[in-house]
């Protein structure tokens, strides 16, 4: 009964996403270094993954989380791919007893793993760019509000293509949601100088200058009507650690 009522929520989603037989996701695993063996850990999660993960759709990457509760933690993300995929990823040639010898000692007992749909027709990757910092803002919807999340997020996507059509970002759903947890949607800035956490905030002039005088007031209000709360986390790429490198392909997040 969880799973349809859960499908009767995606079907929006399911109904405006990319036209293929399979969408795109994004594995996350957040990783806790036991605090005395960082720099085993930090060894041999990079030979890992320049072993195993440093090419295709199971290449992976390695941030750092420099705020919050998860502050000091490290997000092992592999993806973008589909979920047919997950049956192919590296299983061979040692792969898991490495992991298990390499990386597993040197961590605690506490884990998160998540999957993140990748929502193509909501996310803006003009040109491919460097990876540095990430800021990943996370929303929690209430239930059965996903027609108005999608509200929303159009409004969004026109305001950003009108005013600031270079500044690359993407948007995520969560694959399976937890009522407690507050992840259902991230929507995430990639930028290279942290003079940019540093700049006013002009969403709001931008929104009334393409929606119209006093429309922001009535986009408050309907987020608000939508969610439950929301926070944000700073990530940094970490290329001496991750398999893939910096390098983003505009092409391939179409």
């Amino acid at each position: 009964m969880r799973k349809i009522i859960y499908l009767l929520l995606m079907i929006p989603f399911l109904v405006i996403s990319q036209n293929t037989d399979e969408y795109m996701v994004m594995e996350n695993v957040m990783i806790t270094a036991v605090p005395s063996k960082t720099a085993e850990l930090e060894a041999g999660l990079a030979a890992h993954n320049k072993k195993y993960h440093a090419e295709g759709i199971h290449g992976a990457r390695v941030y750092w989380i420099s705020n919050g509760k998860n502050a000091g933690k490290y997000m092992w993300v592999m993806g973008p791919l589909p979920w047919s995929a997950m049956d192919s990823r590296p299983a061979v040639d040692g792969h898991d007893e490495d992991w298990s010898k390499n990386v597993v000692p040197y961590t605690t007992a506490e884990s998160d793993v998540t999957y993140w749909r990748f929502h193509p027709n909501f996310s803006n990757f003009p040109n491919d760019f460097n990876l540095k910092y990430l800021s990943v803002f996370m929303v929690d919807f209430k239930r059965f509000k996903y027609p108005e999340m999608i509200s929303i997020l159009e409004r969004v996507k026109k305001v950003n293509l009108e005013k600031s059509p270079d500044e690359p970002y993407g948007v995520y759903t969560n694959e399976m949601p937890d009522t407690e947890d507050g992840r259902d949607m991230a929507f995430v800035n990639f930028f290279s100088n942290s003079g940019w956490m540093g700049r006013e905030d002009t969403f709001m002039k931008k929104y009334e200058e393409v929606h119209g005088s006093g429309s922001f007031a009535d986009f408050l209000k309907d987020v608000e009507a939508a969610t439950k709360g929301d926070r944000s986390e700073l990530w940094t790429y970490r290329e001496d650690l991750s398999g893939l490198g910096g390098t983003v392909s505009a092409q391939a997040r179409q």
